[in-house]
Protein backbone atom coordinates (compact mmCIF):
# COMPACT_ATOMS: atom_id res chain seq x y z
CA UNK A 1 0.00 0.00 0.00
CA UNK A 2 1.13 3.80 -0.19
CA UNK A 3 0.12 5.60 2.17
CA UNK A 4 0.02 9.41 3.05
CA UNK A 5 3.05 11.64 4.93
CA UNK A 6 2.30 13.11 7.98
CA UNK A 7 3.39 16.25 8.15
CA UNK A 8 4.12 18.44 11.14
CA UNK A 9 5.54 21.68 11.69
CA UNK A 10 6.17 24.29 15.24
CA UNK A 11 3.93 21.77 17.34
CA UNK A 12 3.61 23.35 20.47
CA UNK A 13 1.41 21.42 23.60
CA UNK A 14 0.16 23.64 26.57
CA UNK A 15 -1.96 22.72 29.81
CA UNK A 16 -3.61 24.91 31.86
CA UNK A 17 -0.51 27.67 30.00
CA UNK A 18 2.32 25.76 30.81
CA UNK A 19 4.46 24.67 27.71
CA UNK A 20 5.41 21.16 27.78
CA UNK A 21 6.17 20.48 23.85
CA UNK A 22 7.71 23.53 22.12
CA UNK A 23 8.08 24.06 18.43
CA UNK A 24 8.46 19.98 17.24
CA UNK A 25 8.70 19.33 13.49
CA UNK A 26 9.00 16.12 12.06
CA UNK A 27 7.65 13.73 8.85
CA UNK A 28 6.45 10.70 8.72
CA UNK A 29 6.68 9.17 5.57
CA UNK A 30 5.73 6.11 3.58
CA UNK A 31 7.89 3.39 3.95
CA UNK A 32 9.96 4.54 6.58
CA UNK A 33 9.96 4.29 10.50
CA UNK A 34 11.05 7.63 12.47
CA UNK A 35 11.91 7.31 16.15
CA UNK A 36 11.68 9.64 18.98
CA UNK A 37 13.26 8.75 22.11
CA UNK A 38 13.61 10.43 25.67
CA UNK A 39 13.17 10.21 28.93
CA UNK A 40 9.70 10.03 30.65
CA UNK A 41 8.31 13.48 31.15
CA UNK A 42 9.88 14.62 28.00
CA UNK A 43 6.81 15.64 25.80
CA UNK A 44 7.01 11.80 23.70
CA UNK A 45 3.37 10.65 24.27
CA UNK A 46 1.72 13.68 24.45
CA UNK A 47 2.97 14.61 20.88
CA UNK A 48 2.10 10.97 20.09
CA UNK A 49 -1.58 11.75 20.70
CA UNK A 50 -1.61 15.10 19.51
CA UNK A 51 -1.43 13.07 15.70
CA UNK A 52 -4.65 11.23 16.36
CA UNK A 53 -6.56 13.72 18.67
CA UNK A 54 -6.29 12.35 21.86
CA UNK A 55 -4.12 15.21 23.79
CA UNK A 56 -6.84 15.82 26.13
CA UNK A 57 -9.22 18.49 26.68
CA UNK A 58 -7.25 20.63 28.51
CA UNK A 59 -4.95 20.20 26.41
CA UNK A 60 -4.17 23.75 23.99
CA UNK A 61 -2.34 22.39 20.47
CA UNK A 62 -1.04 25.12 18.21
CA UNK A 63 1.29 24.19 14.87
CA UNK A 64 2.16 25.89 12.05
CA UNK A 65 0.83 22.69 9.50
CA UNK A 66 -0.57 19.67 11.06
CA UNK A 67 -1.54 17.63 8.21
CA UNK A 68 -2.13 14.12 6.43
CA UNK A 69 -1.60 14.45 2.95
CA UNK A 70 -3.79 17.73 2.27
CA UNK A 71 -5.67 17.38 5.02
CA UNK A 72 -5.73 20.03 7.89
CA UNK A 73 -5.68 18.15 11.17
CA UNK A 74 -6.09 20.75 13.40
CA UNK A 75 -9.59 21.65 11.77
CA UNK A 76 -11.29 18.43 12.57
CA UNK A 77 -13.57 17.98 15.20
CA UNK A 78 -14.43 14.58 17.30
CA UNK A 79 -16.07 13.29 14.49
CA UNK A 80 -13.84 14.36 12.04
CA UNK A 81 -11.05 12.16 14.37
CA UNK A 82 -13.41 9.60 14.28
CA UNK A 83 -12.81 9.02 10.39
CA UNK A 84 -9.03 9.39 10.84
CA UNK A 85 -8.19 7.36 14.13
CA UNK A 86 -7.88 4.00 13.48
CA UNK A 87 -9.30 4.00 9.68
CA UNK A 88 -5.69 6.14 8.60
CA UNK A 89 -3.55 6.05 11.67
CA UNK A 90 -3.32 3.19 14.01
CA UNK A 91 -2.51 4.18 17.38
CA UNK A 92 -0.83 1.20 19.73
CA UNK A 93 -1.38 2.74 23.53
CA UNK A 94 1.49 2.60 25.83
CA UNK A 95 -0.35 1.15 29.00
CA UNK A 96 -1.73 -2.19 27.35
CA UNK A 97 -3.08 -2.91 31.50
CA UNK A 98 -5.39 -0.01 31.55
CA UNK A 99 -6.56 0.50 27.77
CA UNK A 100 -7.62 -3.19 27.48
CA UNK A 101 -11.68 -3.73 28.30
CA UNK A 102 -11.31 -6.35 31.73
CA UNK A 103 -14.50 -7.57 30.87
CA UNK A 104 -14.27 -8.63 27.34
CA UNK A 105 -12.37 -11.08 25.49
CA UNK A 106 -9.20 -10.21 23.33
CA UNK A 107 -11.21 -11.46 20.45
CA UNK A 108 -13.98 -8.65 20.76
CA UNK A 109 -11.67 -5.99 21.35
CA UNK A 110 -10.02 -6.61 18.00
CA UNK A 111 -13.45 -7.21 16.44
CA UNK A 112 -14.26 -3.75 17.39
CA UNK A 113 -11.39 -2.15 15.57
CA UNK A 114 -12.70 -4.19 12.63
CA UNK A 115 -16.13 -3.13 12.20
CA UNK A 116 -15.91 0.61 13.84
CA UNK A 117 -16.10 2.02 10.20
CA UNK A 118 -18.39 -0.99 8.45
CA UNK A 119 -16.20 -3.07 8.25
CA UNK A 120 -16.79 -7.20 8.29
CA UNK A 121 -20.10 -6.23 9.26
CA UNK A 122 -23.21 -8.67 9.54
CA UNK A 123 -23.44 -12.30 10.63
CA UNK A 124 -22.84 -14.11 7.60
CA UNK A 125 -18.98 -12.82 8.19
CA UNK A 126 -18.19 -14.03 11.27
CA UNK A 127 -15.84 -16.89 10.10
CA UNK A 128 -14.48 -14.02 8.00
CA UNK A 129 -13.79 -11.90 11.03
CA UNK A 130 -12.22 -14.74 12.88
CA UNK A 131 -10.15 -15.17 10.41
CA UNK A 132 -9.01 -11.99 10.51
CA UNK A 133 -8.18 -11.75 14.21
CA UNK A 134 -6.57 -14.48 13.88
CA UNK A 135 -4.53 -13.45 11.21
CA UNK A 136 -3.76 -10.27 13.05
CA UNK A 137 -2.84 -12.24 16.51
CA UNK A 138 -0.27 -14.18 14.42
CA UNK A 139 1.26 -11.40 13.07
CA UNK A 140 1.57 -9.55 15.99
CA UNK A 141 3.75 -12.29 17.93
CA UNK A 142 1.09 -13.86 20.08
CA UNK A 143 1.55 -17.24 21.06
CA UNK A 144 -1.83 -19.70 20.72
CA UNK A 145 -4.16 -17.22 18.81
CA UNK A 146 -6.76 -19.82 18.96
CA UNK A 147 -6.94 -19.72 22.92
CA UNK A 148 -5.71 -15.98 23.35
CA UNK A 149 -8.87 -14.76 21.39
CA UNK A 150 -11.29 -15.80 23.83
CA UNK A 151 -9.33 -15.07 27.12
CA UNK A 152 -9.70 -11.67 28.75
CA UNK A 153 -6.35 -9.09 29.19
CA UNK A 154 -5.85 -10.17 32.94
CA UNK A 155 -5.21 -13.54 32.12
CA UNK A 156 -2.51 -12.86 29.93
CA UNK A 157 0.89 -11.60 30.60
CA UNK A 158 1.62 -8.15 30.13
CA UNK A 159 3.60 -8.50 27.32
CA UNK A 160 1.12 -10.62 25.14
CA UNK A 161 -1.53 -7.73 26.20
CA UNK A 162 0.60 -5.14 24.70
CA UNK A 163 0.99 -7.28 21.52
CA UNK A 164 -2.70 -7.68 21.46
CA UNK A 165 -2.95 -3.90 21.26
CA UNK A 166 -0.57 -3.98 18.29
CA UNK A 167 -3.48 -5.73 16.41
CA UNK A 168 -6.10 -3.97 17.49
CA UNK A 169 -4.43 -0.86 16.22
CA UNK A 170 -3.45 -2.41 12.62
CA UNK A 171 -6.70 -3.69 12.49
CA UNK A 172 -7.96 -2.12 9.31
CA UNK A 173 -4.44 -1.20 7.84
CA UNK A 174 -3.91 2.62 8.11
CA UNK A 175 -1.44 3.89 6.45
CA UNK A 176 0.23 5.52 9.37
CA UNK A 177 1.40 3.49 12.72
CA UNK A 178 2.18 5.17 16.00
CA UNK A 179 3.33 2.91 17.98
CA UNK A 180 3.74 4.38 21.68
CA UNK A 181 6.34 2.55 23.72
CA UNK A 182 5.26 -0.76 22.47
CA UNK A 183 8.33 -3.20 23.04
CA UNK A 184 7.30 -2.42 26.60
CA UNK A 185 7.68 -5.16 29.05
CA UNK A 186 8.39 -7.46 26.45
CA UNK A 187 11.02 -10.13 26.45
CA UNK A 188 13.95 -10.25 23.80
CA UNK A 189 12.22 -12.85 21.07
CA UNK A 190 8.83 -11.36 21.55
CA UNK A 191 10.89 -7.31 21.36
CA UNK A 192 12.55 -9.30 18.06
CA UNK A 193 9.23 -10.42 16.35
CA UNK A 194 7.79 -7.11 17.38
CA UNK A 195 10.18 -5.54 15.23
CA UNK A 196 10.46 -7.76 12.74
CA UNK A 197 6.07 -6.74 12.24
CA UNK A 198 7.57 -3.08 12.21
CA UNK A 199 9.47 -3.99 9.51
CA UNK A 200 6.75 -5.53 7.51
CA UNK A 201 4.97 -2.57 7.71
CA UNK A 202 7.44 -0.48 6.84
CA UNK A 203 8.53 -2.11 3.84
CA UNK A 204 4.52 -2.43 2.63
CA UNK A 205 4.49 1.13 2.58
CA UNK A 206 3.45 2.18 5.81
CA UNK A 207 4.93 5.55 7.63
CA UNK A 208 5.84 4.70 11.52
CA UNK A 209 6.06 6.81 14.50
CA UNK A 210 8.41 4.54 17.37
CA UNK A 211 8.33 6.01 20.32
CA UNK A 212 10.02 4.40 22.86
CA UNK A 213 13.13 4.64 25.67
CA UNK A 214 14.18 1.38 23.75
CA UNK A 215 17.29 2.54 22.29
CA UNK A 216 18.83 -0.97 21.34
CA UNK A 217 15.39 -1.67 19.54
CA UNK A 218 15.36 1.64 18.10
CA UNK A 219 18.92 1.25 16.76
CA UNK A 220 17.41 -1.80 14.77
CA UNK A 221 14.23 -0.43 12.36
CA UNK A 222 14.54 3.38 12.73
CA UNK A 223 15.53 5.12 9.56
CA UNK A 224 15.70 8.61 11.26
CA UNK A 225 15.81 9.55 14.98
CA UNK A 226 14.68 12.49 16.99
CA UNK A 227 15.97 12.66 20.39
CA UNK A 228 13.79 14.48 22.62
CA UNK A 229 14.40 16.54 25.75
CA UNK A 230 11.92 19.04 27.67
CA UNK A 231 9.60 19.11 25.25
CA UNK A 232 12.59 20.01 22.39
CA UNK A 233 13.50 18.65 20.13
CA UNK A 234 17.88 18.12 21.03
CA UNK A 235 19.16 16.12 18.24
CA UNK A 236 17.43 14.62 14.46
CA UNK A 237 18.80 12.85 11.51
CA UNK A 238 19.71 9.70 10.38
CA UNK A 239 19.56 7.06 13.10
CA UNK A 240 22.70 5.32 12.80
CA UNK A 241 24.84 8.24 12.45
CA UNK A 242 23.24 9.84 15.98
CA UNK A 243 23.90 6.87 17.72
CA UNK A 244 27.67 6.45 16.14
CA UNK A 245 28.56 10.01 16.84
CA UNK A 246 25.70 11.73 19.32
CA UNK A 247 26.68 15.23 19.05
CA UNK A 248 24.46 16.20 22.06
CA UNK A 249 25.48 15.69 26.08
CA UNK A 250 22.76 14.13 26.75
CA UNK A 251 22.31 11.88 23.59
CA UNK A 252 25.35 10.26 25.16
CA UNK A 253 24.44 10.15 28.45
CA UNK A 254 21.02 8.44 26.74
CA UNK A 255 23.24 5.54 25.70
CA UNK A 256 25.57 5.34 28.41
CA UNK A 257 22.65 4.39 30.70
CA UNK A 258 21.58 1.35 28.67
CA UNK A 259 22.16 -1.25 31.29
CA UNK A 260 24.37 -4.38 30.46
CA UNK A 261 26.77 -1.95 28.00
CA UNK A 262 29.27 -0.77 30.99
CA UNK A 263 29.90 -2.47 34.08
CA UNK A 264 30.97 -1.26 37.67
CA UNK A 265 32.46 -3.45 39.57
CA UNK A 266 30.40 -5.83 41.44
CA UNK A 267 31.18 -7.65 44.82
CA UNK A 268 28.77 -10.16 47.20
CA UNK A 269 27.95 -8.14 50.25
CA UNK A 270 27.84 -11.12 52.38
CA UNK A 271 30.98 -13.83 51.90
CA UNK A 272 29.94 -17.12 50.68
CA UNK A 273 30.45 -20.10 52.79
CA UNK A 274 29.26 -24.18 52.73
CA UNK A 275 28.13 -23.05 56.36
CA UNK A 276 26.10 -20.61 55.09
CA UNK A 277 22.34 -22.12 54.23
CA UNK A 278 20.54 -20.22 51.31
CA UNK A 279 18.07 -18.14 52.28
CA UNK A 280 15.13 -19.13 49.91
CA UNK A 281 15.16 -22.71 48.73
CA UNK A 282 12.44 -23.54 45.87
CA UNK A 283 12.18 -26.98 45.25
CA UNK A 284 10.27 -29.03 41.95
CA UNK A 285 7.72 -26.70 41.94
CA UNK A 286 4.86 -27.70 39.34
CA UNK A 287 1.66 -25.83 38.60
CA UNK A 288 -1.33 -25.94 36.09
CA UNK A 289 -3.81 -23.68 35.10
CA UNK A 290 -7.11 -25.14 33.51
CA UNK A 291 -8.09 -24.18 30.46
CA UNK A 292 -11.28 -22.37 28.88
CA UNK A 293 -12.57 -26.40 27.42
CA UNK A 294 -11.79 -28.33 30.69
CA UNK A 295 -8.40 -29.38 30.41
CA UNK A 296 -4.92 -27.85 32.48
CA UNK A 297 -2.05 -26.10 30.75
CA UNK A 298 1.80 -27.00 32.16
CA UNK A 299 2.57 -23.17 33.32
CA UNK A 300 5.55 -24.38 35.57
CA UNK A 301 7.26 -27.68 35.03
CA UNK A 302 9.20 -28.78 38.00
CA UNK A 303 11.58 -25.93 39.37
CA UNK A 304 13.85 -25.72 41.50
CA UNK A 305 16.64 -23.17 42.55
CA UNK A 306 18.24 -21.64 45.67
CA UNK A 307 18.98 -17.35 46.31
CA UNK A 308 21.57 -17.10 48.73
CA UNK A 309 22.21 -14.65 51.68
CA UNK A 310 22.85 -10.83 50.23
CA UNK A 311 23.47 -12.11 46.56
CA UNK A 312 20.69 -11.84 43.74
CA UNK A 313 19.53 -14.17 41.46
CA UNK A 314 18.23 -13.24 37.80
CA UNK A 315 15.21 -15.34 36.60
CA UNK A 316 15.48 -14.72 32.63
CA UNK A 317 13.07 -15.77 29.91
CA UNK A 318 10.06 -14.92 27.75
CA UNK A 319 6.47 -13.83 28.55
CA UNK A 320 5.01 -16.53 29.04
CA UNK A 321 7.90 -18.63 29.79
CA UNK A 322 6.67 -19.51 33.79
CA UNK A 323 8.52 -16.46 35.70
CA UNK A 324 5.48 -14.37 37.16
CA UNK A 325 3.84 -17.94 38.25
CA UNK A 326 6.89 -18.50 39.92
CA UNK A 327 7.54 -15.53 41.59
CA UNK A 328 4.04 -15.91 43.06
CA UNK A 329 4.47 -19.17 44.29
CA UNK A 330 7.55 -17.81 46.09
CA UNK A 331 5.76 -14.95 47.15
CA UNK A 332 2.79 -17.79 48.55
CA UNK A 333 0.02 -15.90 46.42
CA UNK A 334 0.19 -18.77 44.85
CA UNK A 335 -0.13 -22.46 45.48
CA UNK A 336 2.19 -25.03 43.64
CA UNK A 337 0.57 -28.22 42.54
CA UNK A 338 3.96 -29.95 43.32
CA UNK A 339 6.84 -29.03 45.17
CA UNK A 340 7.84 -26.56 48.18
CA UNK A 341 9.48 -23.49 48.84
CA UNK A 342 11.27 -22.81 51.90
CA UNK A 343 12.17 -19.23 53.47
CA UNK A 344 14.76 -18.70 55.62
CA UNK A 345 14.67 -22.14 56.80
CA UNK A 346 10.71 -22.31 57.40
CA UNK A 347 8.77 -23.92 54.88
CA UNK A 348 7.00 -21.48 53.25
CA UNK A 349 4.76 -22.69 50.38
CA UNK A 350 3.49 -26.03 49.31
CA UNK A 351 3.50 -29.34 51.07
CA UNK A 352 5.84 -30.37 53.74
CA UNK A 353 6.73 -33.70 53.38
CA UNK A 354 7.81 -34.26 57.29
CA UNK A 355 3.69 -33.60 57.86
CA UNK A 356 2.33 -34.02 54.39
CA UNK A 357 0.51 -31.14 54.95
CA UNK A 358 -0.12 -28.16 52.62
CA UNK A 359 1.19 -24.33 54.42
CA UNK A 360 -1.60 -21.87 54.53
CA UNK A 361 -1.23 -18.17 54.70
CA UNK A 362 -1.96 -18.31 58.60
CA UNK A 363 1.32 -19.62 59.43
CA UNK A 364 3.09 -17.06 56.59
CA UNK A 365 1.29 -14.03 58.02
CA UNK A 366 3.82 -13.64 60.98
CA UNK A 367 6.87 -13.34 58.21
CA UNK A 368 5.29 -11.73 55.60
CA UNK A 369 7.31 -8.43 56.27
CA UNK A 370 10.83 -10.63 55.94
CA UNK A 371 9.72 -10.76 51.97
CA UNK A 372 9.31 -7.46 50.16
CA UNK A 373 7.70 -7.40 46.61
CA UNK A 374 8.23 -4.73 43.61
CA UNK A 375 6.07 -5.35 40.72
CA UNK A 376 5.91 -4.43 37.17
CA UNK A 377 3.33 -2.16 37.44
CA UNK A 378 3.49 -0.17 41.06
CA UNK A 379 0.70 2.51 39.81
CA UNK A 380 -1.75 0.04 39.85
CA UNK A 381 -0.18 -1.69 43.03
CA UNK A 382 -1.42 1.75 44.96
CA UNK A 383 -4.75 2.52 46.22
CA UNK A 384 -5.16 5.99 43.97
CA UNK A 385 -6.81 7.57 46.89
CA UNK A 386 -4.20 7.59 49.18
CA UNK A 387 -0.68 10.16 49.48
CA UNK A 388 2.35 8.23 49.84
CA UNK A 389 2.63 8.71 53.51
CA UNK A 390 -0.38 6.16 54.09
CA UNK A 391 0.67 3.92 51.81
CA UNK A 392 4.54 3.32 53.22
CA UNK A 393 2.40 3.94 56.64
CA UNK A 394 0.31 1.10 56.17
CA UNK A 395 3.37 -1.04 55.13
CA UNK A 396 4.92 0.18 58.74
CA UNK A 397 1.99 -0.47 60.77
CA UNK A 398 1.60 -3.83 59.12
CA UNK A 399 5.25 -4.96 60.13
CA UNK A 400 4.72 -3.70 63.89
CA UNK A 401 5.87 -0.09 63.91
CA UNK A 402 4.45 2.12 66.57
CA UNK A 403 2.08 4.71 65.32
CA UNK A 404 4.14 7.69 67.02
CA UNK A 405 7.57 6.67 65.19
CA UNK A 406 6.07 6.27 61.55
CA UNK A 407 6.57 9.82 60.64
CA UNK A 408 10.45 9.74 61.13
CA UNK A 409 10.29 6.19 59.37
CA UNK A 410 8.53 7.73 56.05
CA UNK A 411 10.91 10.23 56.50
CA UNK A 412 13.97 7.45 56.53
CA UNK A 413 12.31 5.32 53.83
CA UNK A 414 12.02 8.40 51.50
CA UNK A 415 15.59 9.64 52.00
CA UNK A 416 16.63 5.75 51.01
CA UNK A 417 15.21 6.15 47.78
CA UNK A 418 16.35 9.00 47.33
CA UNK A 419 13.12 11.35 47.85
CA UNK A 420 12.82 14.31 49.52
CA UNK A 421 9.84 14.86 52.32
CA UNK A 422 7.45 16.44 50.79
CA UNK A 423 6.38 13.83 47.96
CA UNK A 424 4.71 11.87 51.21
CA UNK A 425 1.86 14.45 50.32
CA UNK A 426 1.20 13.80 47.04
CA UNK A 427 -0.51 10.60 45.37
CA UNK A 428 0.21 8.33 42.85
CA UNK A 429 -1.36 9.67 39.99
CA UNK A 430 1.13 12.83 40.55
CA UNK A 431 4.45 10.90 40.57
CA UNK A 432 6.23 9.81 37.56
CA UNK A 433 7.31 6.24 36.94
CA UNK A 434 10.45 6.41 38.32
CA UNK A 435 9.40 7.83 41.28
CA UNK A 436 6.73 5.19 41.66
CA UNK A 437 9.11 2.50 41.62
CA UNK A 438 11.02 4.38 43.72
CA UNK A 439 7.97 4.46 46.49
CA UNK A 440 7.45 0.66 45.54
CA UNK A 441 11.16 -0.07 46.54
CA UNK A 442 10.22 2.08 50.00
CA UNK A 443 7.29 -0.07 50.67
CA UNK A 444 9.18 -3.03 50.04
CA UNK A 445 11.90 -2.63 52.29
CA UNK A 446 9.69 -0.88 55.20
CA UNK A 447 9.55 -4.26 57.17
CA UNK A 448 13.10 -4.92 57.06
CA UNK A 449 12.89 -7.96 54.94
CA UNK A 450 15.17 -10.45 53.94
CA UNK A 451 14.45 -11.40 50.52
CA UNK A 452 13.11 -9.10 48.30
CA UNK A 453 11.22 -10.06 44.93
CA UNK A 454 11.62 -7.41 42.09
CA UNK A 455 8.86 -8.66 39.06
CA UNK A 456 10.11 -6.61 35.99
CA UNK A 457 10.36 -4.10 38.65
CA UNK A 458 12.03 -1.37 35.36
CA UNK A 459 10.77 -2.79 32.11
CA UNK A 460 8.19 0.29 31.70
CA UNK A 461 10.97 3.03 32.33
CA UNK A 462 12.92 5.01 30.03
CA UNK A 463 17.36 3.61 30.19
CA UNK A 464 17.96 6.32 32.20
CA UNK A 465 16.11 6.22 34.81
CA UNK A 466 16.30 2.51 34.54
CA UNK A 467 19.69 2.82 35.72
CA UNK A 468 19.00 5.01 38.35
CA UNK A 469 16.61 2.20 40.22
CA UNK A 470 19.25 -0.61 39.40
CA UNK A 471 21.58 1.64 41.19
CA UNK A 472 19.33 2.24 43.67
CA UNK A 473 18.55 -1.24 44.08
CA UNK A 474 22.72 -2.41 44.41
CA UNK A 475 23.33 0.32 47.03
CA UNK A 476 20.16 -0.66 49.22
CA UNK A 477 21.55 -4.79 48.99
CA UNK A 478 24.89 -2.96 50.16
CA UNK A 479 23.41 -1.25 52.96
CA UNK A 480 20.31 -3.60 53.93
CA UNK A 481 22.24 -7.04 53.33
CA UNK A 482 19.29 -7.58 51.43
CA UNK A 483 18.79 -10.56 48.88
CA UNK A 484 16.71 -10.20 45.32
CA UNK A 485 14.52 -12.36 43.19
CA UNK A 486 14.78 -10.49 40.07
CA UNK A 487 12.63 -11.32 37.11
CA UNK A 488 13.00 -9.96 33.64
CA UNK A 489 13.01 -10.49 30.06
CA UNK A 490 15.62 -8.17 29.68
CA UNK A 491 19.27 -9.53 28.95
CA UNK A 492 21.23 -6.24 30.29
CA UNK A 493 19.20 -5.71 33.06
CA UNK A 494 19.69 -9.18 34.31
CA UNK A 495 23.61 -9.02 33.91
CA UNK A 496 23.48 -5.81 35.49
CA UNK A 497 21.95 -6.86 38.84
CA UNK A 498 22.15 -10.27 38.72
CA UNK A 499 24.71 -12.20 40.70
CA UNK A 500 23.90 -15.77 39.20
CA UNK A 501 20.74 -16.30 36.80
CA UNK A 502 18.86 -19.41 35.52
CA UNK A 503 16.96 -18.90 32.49
CA UNK A 504 13.09 -20.30 31.69
CA UNK A 505 12.15 -20.96 28.64
CA UNK A 506 8.41 -23.30 28.07
CA UNK A 507 7.70 -23.64 31.66
CA UNK A 508 11.41 -24.88 32.70
CA UNK A 509 15.12 -24.49 33.69
CA UNK A 510 17.13 -24.76 31.01
CA UNK A 511 20.09 -23.01 32.18
CA UNK A 512 21.68 -22.03 35.50
CA UNK A 513 24.86 -20.44 37.23
CA UNK A 514 27.23 -17.66 38.23
CA UNK A 515 25.79 -14.58 35.44
CA UNK A 516 28.97 -13.82 33.95
CA UNK A 517 29.64 -17.63 32.81
CA UNK A 518 26.11 -18.05 31.52
CA UNK A 519 26.51 -15.68 29.38
CA UNK A 520 29.41 -16.16 27.88
CA UNK A 521 28.92 -20.30 28.13
CA UNK A 522 25.31 -20.68 27.55
CA UNK A 523 24.71 -24.67 27.24
CA UNK A 524 21.17 -24.87 26.20
CA UNK A 525 19.74 -24.06 22.19
CA UNK A 526 17.36 -21.44 23.42
CA UNK A 527 20.01 -19.35 25.98
CA UNK A 528 22.34 -19.69 22.73
CA UNK A 529 19.99 -17.99 20.46
CA UNK A 530 18.29 -15.61 23.14
CA UNK A 531 22.32 -14.34 23.36
CA UNK A 532 23.20 -14.37 19.94
CA UNK A 533 24.40 -11.21 18.42
CA UNK A 534 24.85 -9.20 22.21
CA UNK A 535 27.62 -6.75 22.93
CA UNK A 536 27.27 -7.06 26.38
Amino acid sequence: MTGQELTVQNLSISFGGKQVVHDLSFQIRPGKILAMVGESGSGKSVTARSLVGLAGERAHITAESLKLGDRDLLKLDEKGWGTIRGQEIGFVLQDALTSLDPLRSIGQEIEEALTAHGQFRGWRNRLARRKRILELLENSAVSEPETRLQQRADELSGGLRQRALIASAIARNPGIVIADEPTTALDASAVSRVLNLLRDLRNAGHGILLISHDIEAVSQVADTLIVIKDGRIIEQGDTVQILQAPTQVYTRVLLNSIPGQWHKPQCSTVPQTKDVPPLLVVKDIVKFYPNTKGTSRLAVDHISFTVQRGRTLGILGESGSGKTTTARIVTGFLEPDEGSVWFDGKIWSGVCANTNRSVGERERRPYRPEMGIVYQDPFSSFDPRWTVQRILADALEASGVPHKELSDRITSLLELVRLTPDVSRRFPLHLSGGQRQRIAIARAIAGNPKLIVCDEPVSALDVSVQAQILELLKELQERLQVSYLFISHDLGVIKEISDDVVVMYDNKIVDCGKTNHVFKNPSHEFTKELFRGITY
